[in-house]
């Protein structure tokens, strides 16, 4: 792969927004026992997304939505070069007894979500808790992690990087391979 590529474009997008939603009401039915919870600092977008659709489908947001920092979670934060910048977490609630949904961008090593679980058990035991990613990059895990709503499976060489490219009027969300990440940051 030389260059950048879309590999889903605005439209395509806005129907796997919807698809992923339907996905959720028909296994959570209302949602009324269900946690909605953004990984910061990248999930945040696609489930701020996901929450302002289920509120359009539903006509309510009896929801709980969250958004989780996993910073000092990660098992690679003391390694780092320089300093991780965490992000805030937002959670004014207990998931205990609740469904929670992870949400997610990209699923790549299975090490972010690890983190988010164990973040989560901060805030109580829930029922159960299934993540949602937008991309799975099923041929990179490092662990034995898998999401249980996928928007997209991408099957591509270890190298390449995959980037949500999120419009701030929301109208022309992608998402981009491109060969390395370096080529992915300076676009």
């Amino acid at each position: 792969m030389e260059e950048n590529r879309v590999i889903l474009d605005a439209a395509r997008f806005r129907l796997t927004i919807d698809r992923l939603c339907y996905q959720l009401i028909e296994t959570f039915d209302d949602l009324r026992n269900t946690c909605l919870i953004g990984i910061q600092p990248r999930g945040v977008p696609l489930s701020d997304v996901l929450k302002k659709r289920l509120h359009e489908i539903l006509g309510h947001s009896a929801f709980d939505y969250g958004k989780l920092d996993i910073t000092f979670y990660r098992d690679d934060y003391r390694t780092r070069d320089k300093p991780l910048a965490a992000s805030k977490t937002v959670m004014d609630f207990l998931v205990d007894g609740k469904n929670v949904v992870l949400v997610d961008d990209v699923l790549y090593t299975g090490r972010t979500v690890q983190a988010a679980m164990t973040a989560l058990n901060d805030f109580g035991r829930p029922a159960r808790v299934e993540l949602l990613a937008l991309v799975d990059r099923r041929f990179n895990r490092h662990l034995p992690i898998q999401a249980d709503f996928i928007g997209l499976r991408v099957d591509s060489l270890d190298e390449a990087y995959v980037k949500v490219q999120w419009d701030p009027a929301g109208e022309e969300n992608k998402i981009l391979i491109f060969p390395d990440k370096n080529s992915a940051f300076d676009s």
